[in-house]
């Protein structure tokens, strides 16, 4: 979901292992509640069950190898270099 005038989008993602989503920086707060499998970072492995939040301005890469599902919260448009 996501509100057109605002950027504020809603997410339910399904990643396949193997997965990288390439380094990028957050306008806003970014939340993720992870549902299933895991994710990892910089900062380490989020697992089913954790709860990220992250502030406004971070940067970061992410990538599975087991595959993951989330619902994250977060403000577009997010800003990639790679």
């Amino acid at each position: 979901m996501e509100n057109k005038e605002t950027g504020l989008s809603t997410v339910l993602m399904r990643w396949a292992p193997g997965t990288r989503l390439p380094k990028h920086e957050h306008v806003a707060i970014e939340q993720t509640f992870v549902l299933e499998g895991s994710f990892a970072d910089h900062a380490g492995v989020c697992r089913a069950g954790n709860y990220v939040w992250r502030r406004a301005g971070s940067r970061h890469d992410a990538w599975t190898d087991e595959g993951c599902l989330m619902l994250a919260i977060f403000l577009k448009p997010n800003t990639f270099f790679d």
